[in-house]
C-alpha cells in the first residue's frame, strides 16, 4: 500500500513523477495530501535516487485546489490556532518546492485552480496542454488571492499588474494567454503534454545537478537582494562552481572531444 494518498514513482533515469490521483473531484487536494507533499518535498533533498521531479494529474484535471467537503467545512468549525496551523502548512509545501535544489516541472494536463494554480507556479517549469487553464480563483470564494505565497510569486512571474489582476478577478486564464503572459513555458497537445515534461525532466536530470541547484537557490535568493548584493553573491556562488567536479569534467571533456559525464558534484 502507497505511503501517499496521490502516486510517486521514481524512474531508473532518475526523474519521479507526482501524480494527483483523485480524478473524481479534479484531484482535489485533502489534509492529508498537503501533510504529505509538505514532507515529500523536503525529504527530496536528500534523496540521491531523484534528479529532477515531474508533478502531473491523473483524468482531467492538473489539480482544483483544497477540497470543499474534506477541507473547506471541517475548517469552518475549527478554532483560530487550527486553522492558521493548516494555512501555515499549505504555505510550508510551496516554500520547500522553492528550497527544494532539484528542478520541478509541471505537466499541467488540466485546470490547475486554487492551491493547484500555487502548485504549478511554483514548479521550475511549466508545460501546460492546450485544453488546460489556470484559476487563481481565492477571491471567488471570499479570501485572499494572497495565498500559499501566490503574492510573492505571480508577480515575479507575470509582472505586478497581470498578477494583480489575475489574483483579484480569480478568472479562468486558457493555455495561450498563459504562454503569452509568460505563465506556462510550453504549450502542447493535450496528449503529448506529459511527455514534453518528461523530456525536459530527464534532459534537466542527465545534466549538472549541482549547477542547476545552485541556480534555482540564486534566482530565489536575489528576488530579495539589490544588484550590488545580487553579483557579489553570483561572485562567491561562481567561484565554488568553478572548483566543482562537474566544471572540471566539463573541462576534460572538451579536451577529449566528448559528451561530459556529471556527477551533481
Amino acid at each position: 500500500m502507497s505511503q501517499y494518498d496521490f502516486r510517486f514513482e521514481r524512474g531508473t533515469d532518475g526523474v519521479a513523477v507526482l501524480t494527483f490521483d483523485r480524478p473524481d473531484t479534479l484531484n482535489s487536494l485533502t489534509f492529508k495530501i498537503y501533510a504529505q507533499l509538505e514532507r515529500l518535498f523536503c525529504d527530496l533533498e536528500e534523496d540521491d535516487t531523484v534528479k529532477a521531479i515531474v508533478l502531473t494529474g491523473s483524468g482531467r484535471g492538473f489539480c482544483s485546489g483544497g477540497s470543499v467537503e474534506e477541507i473547506i467545512a471541517p475548517l469552518l468549525e475549527s478554532e483560530l490556532h487550527e486553522t492558521l496551523e493548516f494555512t501555515r502548512m499549505t504555505g510550508a509545501v510551496v516554500r520547500n518546492m522553492c528550497k527544494l535544489q532539484k528542478p520541478i516541472v509541471a505537466a499541467i494536463n488540466g485546470i490547475a485552480a486554487g492551491a493547484g494554480s500555487v502548485l504549478a507556479l511554483a514548479s521550475d517549469i511549466r508545460v501546460m496542454s492546450e485544453t488546460a487553464k489556470f484559476a487563481f480563483l481565492f477571491t471567488k470564494v471570499g479570501l485572499t488571492g494572497a495565498d500559499m505565497g501566490a503574492a510573492w510569486l505571480l508577480p515575479r512571474v507575470v509582472g505586478t499588474g497581470r498578477a494583480m489582476e489575475l489574483l483579484m478577478l480569480g478568472d479562468k486564464v486558457d493555455a495561450h494567454e498563459s504562454f503569452r503572459i509568460g505563465l506556462a513555458n510550453r504549450v502542447t497537445k493535450p496528449d503529448d503534454t506529459l511527455a514534453t515534461a518528461m523530456q525536459i525532466a530527464r534532459k534537466l536530470a542527465a545534466g549538472p545537478l549541482l549547477a542547476l541547484g545552485m541556480t534555482k537557490k540564486m534566482v530565489y535568493q536575489e528576488w530579495m537582494m539589490d544588484l550590488d548584493a545580487a553579483i557579489e553573491q553570483e561572485a562567491q556562488a561562481q567561484a565554488l562552481m568553478l572548483r566543482g567536479h562537474d566544471h572540471l569534467e566539463f573541462f576534460r571533456a572538451w579536451t577529449e572531444k566528448r559528451e561530459p559525464r556529471f556527477s551533481g558534484r
